[in-house]
């Protein structure tokens, strides 16, 4: 009869093993006596250097797998081929260290359990390693509770081995620092009745993993006192008051730093009004000028804030006061007043007021009427300053000459100190003058330079008529009685 069909089996007898492990290959013939045989292996279709009927492959790679058969020969007899046995050589995949509960993140301070998981690895038996390695745990566990610690801020990783077998190391799970809670709010002051949101959050919050993945759960703080425990990260509030939060996870719990404090108002119905003393559309430099807060509705005492775009802020009063404007004044201005008696409770901001500072000095324009005029008729001065109605007096002043000097001096004419009027009437001149005026307002008073000089000329005098309209030599004035030379004499006109 023919010999019997050999048969290949594995010792340990898994058809998967693990790269590093040891497996023993063995032909068997049912009845046979294996020292009467020779034996002839091939993986796949290539022959192997084996004659024994078993042997052993330390170390295994991935090279060790394929289909494995043998025949044996004697006295010059062949079995067939064996059925192919296929030996399968795992490389173990590299390990993931997870989180219980499965916190996207593990923060310094926390106790959780950490656990090494091999894709594919389970049923076989393996023992762990970790780093760092100076956990309180025997090595050998896929998992253990720890608190962890910054100084671990490499953070964990995990590998598994058996017999010669080794993963790669995981991935290390990182360790941050204690984080801090942070708190926003939509606005700043709850509307009339209305309400703010705020908002409380972890960092980091990855966009994939709901707050509730975190598993953080929200602790809020109005005025130092506790207020609220949400798992939702997120109030409605209509009172004002200083609120704050922090997060709380885990058992025990943990809790992150507070978030910084945010202030939340109560806008009351009261709404101050700026207004500027003196109302002047456009001041000038060096004048002075007061900016001015009223709220209005009852005897409420208050604390006023302003905001500006000037340059220079004002303190935070009712009034501020610029005793010598500059253009660094100018601006926008507006403010909001805080009860004394409850900080929480504000006005809403008041409309903005614009102060306008122009570093030009103005200069009258002076006009006279007549300026040819018979012995004993009236003559009206005029005075035109910029903005006339802004609050200005006026004052007038004959242009008296200075020889000595080849210059002109001002003597004020009678009443004619700081007159409500812009026109003054001179009654029965006789002779020819010259005229100046200039303005003035405010407190302390800020006043104009002075006009140019304007000149009634007598009808009934000789008067020269100079390369000008006016009577000058060099730029100075003189009398209507010095003849410069030069000049043609003429009769009346």
């Amino acid at each position: 009869t023919d010999p019997p069909k050999p048969t290949v089996t594995l010792q340990p007898s898994r058809t998967q093993i693990y790269s590093g492990e040891t497996v023993t290959v063995r032909c068997e013939i049912q009845g046979g006596e294996r020292a009467q045989w020779t034996y002839e292996w091939r993986r796949g279709q290539k022959n192997i250097h084996e004659t024994s009927s078993e042997y052993r492959i330390s170390r295994l790679t991935e090279s060790h797998g394929g289909g494995y058969s043998c025949r044996a020969t004697r006295s010059s007899s062949w079995t067939e081929w064996s059925d192919s046995t296929t030996l399968r050589v795992t490389v173990p995949s590299k390990p993931t260290v997870t989180l219980q509960p499965p916190w996207p993140q593990i923060y310094s301070g926390e106790t959780v359990t950490v656990r090494c998981e091999i894709q594919g690895g389970e049923g076989a038996q393996w023992t762990y390693e970790w780093r760092p390695a100076k956990l309180n745990t025997p090595p050998t566990y896929s998992e253990y509770r720890i608190t962890v610690t910054e100084s671990d801020s490499g953070g964990y990783s995990c590998r598994g081995k058996r017999s010669f077998s080794r993963t790669e190391w995981s991935d290390a799970l990182t360790v941050v620092s204690k984080p801090k809670a942070e708190l926003r709010a939509d606005r700043t002051a709850v509307p009339v009745g209305g309400s703010v949101t705020l908002t409380c959050s972890v960092s980091p919050s990855s966009s994939s993993s709901s707050s509730s993945s975190s598993g953080w759960k929200y602790y809020w703080y109005r005025d130092g006192k506790s207020y609220e425990a949400l798992t939702n990260g997120q109030i409605s509030v209509s009172e004002g008051g200083l609120y704050s939060c922090r997060g709380g996870r885990g058992e025990p719990v943990y809790y992150t730093e507070d978030s910084e404090s945010v202030r939340i108002d109560t806008t009351v119905s009261n709404r101050p009004v700026v207004t500027l003393y003196p109302n002047w559309s456009e001041i000038y430099r060096g004048e002075t000028i007061t900016v001015r807060c009223e709220i209005h509705g009852g005897d409420t005492e208050w604390d006023y804030e302003w905001e500006t775009n000037s340059t220079i802020k004002p303190p935070n009063q009712n009034e501020y006061r610029i005793r010598s404007a500059s253009s660094s004044n100018s601006g926008n201005y507006r403010c909001k007043g805080r009860m004394k008696s409850s900080q929480h409770n504000t006005t809403e901001w008041s409309d903005s007021v614009t102060l306008t500072v122009s570093d030009n000095k103005p200069r009258p324009v002076l006009t006279v009427s007549p300026s040819w005029l018979s012995p004993g008729a009236s003559v009206t001065l005029n005075c035109q300053v910029e903005h006339p109605s802004a609050g200005w007096s006026f004052y007038w002043y004959k242009a008296v000459p200075d020889l000595s000097e080849k210059s002109s001096s001002y003597e004020l004419l009678p009443d004619g100190s700081g007159t409500a009027q812009d026109s003054y009437i001179i009654h029965g001149q006789t002779h020819t003058a010259g005229y100046v005026c200039r303005a003035g307002r405010g407190d302390p008073e800020y006043h104009t330079d002075h006009s140019q000089p304007k000149f009634v000329w007598s009808a009934g005098q000789f008067v020269s008529l100079c390369p000008f309209n006016e009577l000058m030599l060099g730029h100075h004035f003189y009398s209507p009685g010095f003849r410069p030379l030069k000049c043609h004499l003429h009769d009346n006109h």
